[in-house]
């Protein structure tokens, strides 16, 4: 007799449901005050690289102090890396909060506004080094093994719920509250996430087997690692180039004002869209998992986020821009959760944060980089012929790794 599904499994574990509220909360926060502020540069602006900037901004000082975030969270207590990290976030916040009242802005350039706008951004970036490898390698420890691709499911799922409600709300807090007002309530609302966040309790550090390696060693036994385990380093490969060249997120102020002009309201709705065909398409998976055919089931969803991004680029008509986006973030869900129960499967407990730092150098900053990249692709070849060239790239990924990674189909992670 075939044992129940426990759909709700992981969700059971207390701690397991704070790492998944702050996740949702910390998700959409952060993406409120992006598509803030985003909006905001561009009518600035008017220039798509200014956008792109606020990407570079932010991915320099992760890249730069990723491996170290990861290196700490493998040899340090994790909740307090964490805390540290998000009370630097929400001083970055308060930055950008003040550089927008009518008393600063009053005695600075604007140039110099940019300049402190990008700092702040800088800021965030190089916290984000160290809590996003410390974020990643903390989930194993909140639920048992036999739960990893439940909980990997969940915490997408509370992710891109962050990733659905964050735009959503931002255009409409912008016509409701102005720009002051929305972003207090992002201050706020990170001020919970560090609540959800002490309210997990410290977890002892993995014990290394004979002497601790230097900082150097340590970083390259994480880059080691993930470049001999297959699944890892493919899984991750596809990932950094759809979102390197494939993302359009970064572009989306400039759609939603010059293409398909649709203001404020419209630039929430096109922001939300991916996100949403992604928590539908992941509340699916909680009960029909993508990990039996993993492999084949991830080159199908790159392949697909590929082809609608191209749908999206050549799109003049808002619903049909919305209905691509929605279709590229229901791929892109299948794709988050075969990679996420990859990375809490292979990795041994105490290389966890190196491992989740070397894929957020290569995945997670991939988001802004490819921000900066949609950016100057924009003002050299225009907005649209940029965002097809990435879908076609993400294509020709595709099948590189297609004819090169034959042999993982027979991988099975559930």
């Amino acid at each position: 007799m075939n044992k129940k599904v426990d759909t709700y499994a992981a969700l059971r574990y207390p701690e397991f449901r704070f790492f998944a509220a702050n996740s949702f909360l910390f998700t959409a926060t952060l993406l409120i005050q992006e598509v803030l502020l985003g909006y905001e540069l561009y009518k600035m602006t008017h220039d798509p690289l200014a956008l792109g900037l606020v990407g570079l901004a932010e991915a320099l000082p992760f890249i730069a102090m990723s491996l170290f975030g990861g290196h700490l969270a493998d040899r340090r207590e994790k909740r307090s890396i964490l805390q540290i990290s998000l009370s630097v976030i929400i001083l970055g916040s308060v930055i950008l909060y003040l550089v927008f009242q009518p008393s600063v802005v009053g005695h600075l350039s604007k140039s110099t506004q940019l300049v402190v706008i990008y700092s702040a951004f800088v800021l965030i970036g190089t916290a984000k080094g160290f809590y996003s490898p410390t974020s990643s390698s903390l989930k194993p420890f909140l639920v048992p093994r036999e739960l990893y691709a439940n909980s990997s499911t969940w915490s997408g799922s509370f992710w891109q719920a962050g990733a659905i409600a964050g735009p959503g709300i931002a255009g409409f807090l912008y016509v409701w509250l102005g720009l002051d007002y929305s972003l207090l309530v992002v201050i706020g609302l990170l001020l919970v996430c560090l609540v959800l966040i002490s309210m997990i309790k410290r977890k002892p550090v993995p014990v290394t087997e004979g002497p601790k390696d230097s900082l150097w060693n340590s970083l390259r036994e994480g880059f080691r690692f993930v470049f001999k385990t297959k699944i890892i380093l493919y899984s991750i490969s596809l990932d950094l180039f759809s979102v390197l060249f494939g993302g359009v997120v970064a572009m989306l102020p400039v759609f939603a004002e010059d293409i398909l002009k649709v203001g404020a309201q419209g630039l929430g709705i096109l922001r939300a869209a991916p996100a949403i065909g992604a928590i539908g398409t992941m509340l699916l998976l909680t009960r029909f998992p993508p990990t039996h055919n993993a492999w084949r089931n991830m080159l199908i969803a790159v392949l697909g986020f590929g082809v609608f991004t191209l749908v999206f680029a050549f799109s003049t008509h808002f619903w049909l821009s919305v209905f691509a986006l929605l279709v590229t973030g229901a791929f892109d869900s299948v794709s988050v959760v075969i990679r996420n129960t990859v990375l809490q499967i292979f990795p041994p407990d105490h290389m966890r944060g190196r491992v989740a730092a070397v894929n957020g150098i290569f995945v997670s900053s991939s988001n802004e980089i490819g921000a900066f990249e949609s950016g100057v692709a924009a003002r050299l070849l225009g907005v649209v012929p940029s965002v097809a060239l990435g879908g076609v790239v993400t294509l020709v990924v595709v099948a590189y790794v297609y004819y090169n990674s034959k042999e993982l189909f027979a991988v099975r992670l559930s």
